[in-house]
């Protein structure tokens, strides 16, 4: 493919973003988005002189530079990376614009002064209107001369941004064959559809939109999803003489501890006559059947059965592991494998607040939900996004080939961490507050866990956990679980009425993810992976980092 038009935003920088990368000599090589950059206004021969190699980033106020690679070529990140930076020139630019004008208007408030007539003659004061007003329009043409320079700029980085939107798509089509595709779960798979297809004019060439197809009813679980460890409950709310119902793709089971106080997972069905043992009782490290006193261990062997004959009767049991303060269980058929991911805070937070929550949403809807903070300006208007600006631009940056990443503008860093957890670090100055544009400039923090138990197919068990890195003594305030509770419980039902409404509409063939833009990254990577997971394909994508983070 050839080079994309070119993106030229400040006097003497050319940007080039090209699906055929250019090598320092000038031949062409396969590879992903790539910038060529030259310091000169004329790119018509800008690969006969390297004499004029420079810095990418070189305007009059000292900035951040972009650090150029072996070969003076940039991936698509850097790249977006100079156009941010340029724009940042032209908001300074307009800035001291701004500044120049208001500087000049006190001086004609100087000049108008009752007090400065004394001392001046009417012609002199006309004089210095007359300069002061030619000053001042040339102000204003200066500044109007920036509001276009940042528009202009911001508009070729929404260019920018589409054809890297559009690179991560097709990339996406790596993971999944034409053939494959029309045969996947609606709700849960990579659809290359070319009926929803459009053309984009980049240069000469004409590209088709990929888009993720996320309609229909939901199909059963495919098997594939169930082979991971679960967290499915706190330690805190398991007792020893509790139990706690759970549904798990669409099957029941109940979580209670054992006479050792190890948690067991069994199935929630009596073998004798079908009842349901979550309302019998725990006694003695074995639940008992309400019905007719059967008692099972958390191997789910019967080992009590009052009022007839011993038999050998077991009930199925789901291997299960307490770890960190929460209990997980493995619903798959594969073996487990041998770890268990950490989900705790990090070192310095102190967890002030668990809530378990059901709700009537398929769990992948949820998770786009929670991977998407774009939204946060427009939804969440009374709570924790009370007073946010909404910013030209919101991006998602990642590495490459990543689950993680910071958003920008907000101090938010967030990760999706399979097989149903979105982890999130807040930096904020006071409760519901933004303060910085990055955590590491934040002092204080919030950390968020939330995990998406898939119930059923349209239910989801929400697990949540917060924790703060400051005022621990915060915990020890009488009833304040139930202030975080009604806090959160809040925040979820302004999205929960957003993600009902896409739920209903999916249900009927509407498609929830018809127009993936820049910021839908994290989303559309979470939606590469599980369809990956239910295609079943040898090496899941972002392996690396799910080993890394395991």
């Amino acid at each position: 493919m050839n080079t994309v038009a070119s993106l030229s935003l400040v006097p003497r920088l050319l940007i080039k973003p090209s699906f055929r990368c250019l090598s320092r000599k000038g031949v062409g090589r396969d590879g992903g988005i790539k910038v060529y950059a030259v310091l000169r206004d004329d790119s018509a021969d800008y690969l006969k002189d390297n004499n004029q190699w420079e810095a990418l980033f070189h305007v009059d106020d000292p900035g951040p530079r972009v650090p150029i690679e072996k070969g003076q070529f940039l991936d698509a990140k850097q790249a977006l990376d100079v156009a941010r930076f340029d724009i940042q020139y032209c908001d300074w630019r307009a800035r001291q614009d701004l500044l120049t004008i208001m500087v000049l208007h006190n001086k004609v408030v100087e000049v108008l002064n009752p007090l400065a007539r004394d001392f001046k003659s009417v012609g002199n004061l006309r004089k210095d209107l007359a300069g002061l007003q030619e000053e001042l329009a040339k102000a204003h043409n200066q500044l109007y001369l920036s509001e276009s320079r940042v528009s202009s700029a911001l508009d070729k980085l929404a260019q920018m941004e589409t054809v890297v939107n559009e690179r991560l798509l097709s990339d996406g089509s790596a993971f999944a064959s034409t053939a494959d595709c029309a045969t996947l779960d609606p709700s849960t798979s990579l659809d290359l559809d070319p009926s929803t297809s459009s053309t984009t004019h980049v240069g000469a060439k004409k590209a088709k939109r990929r888009s993720l197809n996320i309609s229909g009813p939901v199909k059963p679980y495919n098997p594939n999803l169930k082979n991971f460890w679960y967290p499915v409950a706190f330690s805190s709310d398991l007792k020893d003489d509790t139990m706690v119902p759970i549904d798990c793709f669409e099957e029941q089971w109940v979580i209670f501890r054992g006479k050792d106080r190890r948690p067991g997972c069994v199935q929630n069905t009596c073998a004798h006559r079908a009842c349901p043992l979550d309302l019998g009782s725990v006694n003695e490290g074995r639940i008992t059947c309400p019905y007719h006193g059967w008692e099972y261990s958390t191997d789910g062997k019967c080992e009590k059965m009052p009022s007839t004959k011993m038999l050998n009767v077991r009930i199925r049991a789901l291997p299960c592991f307490e770890q960190e303060g929460m209990v997980w269980i493995w619903p798959g058929d594969d073996t487990p494998t041998p770890t268990i991911p950490s989900l705790l805070p990090p070192s310095g937070f102190t967890i002030h607040a668990e809530i378990v929550m059901e709700l009537p949403v398929e769990h992948g809807l949820l998770l786009d939900n929670l991977l998407d903070l774009a939204h946060a300006p427009f939804t969440h208007t009374s709570t924790f996004a009370k007073g946010w600006s909404v910013p030209s631009f919101v991006k998602f940056l990642t590495p490459t080939s990543g689950l993680q990443g910071y958003w920008d503008p907000y101090p938010i860093d967030m990760e999706f961490r399979p097989p149903c957890m979105v982890l999130s670090t807040i930096g904020i100055s006071k409760p519901g507050k933004l303060e910085g544009k990055s955590t590491q400039q934040c002092s204080t923090h919030l950390h968020q866990l939330h995990i998406c138990l898939p119930s059923s197919r349209n239910k989801t068990r929400l697990l949540y956990r917060m924790s703060l890195d400051f005022a621990p003594w915060i915990k020890h305030i009488p009833f304040m679980h139930l202030l975080w509770s009604h806090f959160a419980e809040k925040v979820l039902n302004e999205d929960l009425r957003l993600v009902l409404g896409q739920q209903e509409r999916m249900n009927s063939g509407a498609n929830v993810w018809n127009w993936p833009v820049s910021y839908d990254k994290l989303g559309i990577r979470y939606r590469l992976w599980r369809d990956a997971v239910e295609r079943g394909v040898d090496r899941l994508p972002f392996s690396n980092q799910i080993e890394s983070g395991s």
